[in-house]
């Protein structure tokens, strides 16, 4: 039985989301302007987890390429004020 991950074939350019978890919507908001420009994105506000401590930003944006969609991501997922990415 392989138990190997396929490779999934996505096709460029596609409307791609991400999900940013931190514990400030602001400063979450602020990262995602530094990150990228905020007029190329659809944002909406996620859940709030259960102790109010994090909440969730669900970012929606057209990537050109598998390299911009991976670049993106380790760009969010190494700024400080972003607990993670989804």
């Amino acid at each position: 039985m392989n138990m190997a991950p396929e490779h999934l074939e996505i096709e460029y350019p596609c409307l791609w989301q991400y999900r940013l978890i931190g514990e400030d919507e602001d400063r979450l908001r602020a990262a995602l302007a530094e990150c990228v420009d905020p007029a190329r994105c659809t944002i909406g506000r996620g859940h709030v987890s259960t102790g109010g401590h994090y909440l969730s930003l669900v970012v929606d944006l057209t990537v050109d390429s598998e390299e911009e969609r991976l670049r993106l991501y380790q760009r969010l997922a190494a700024h400080p004020h972003i607990r993670m990415v989804l």
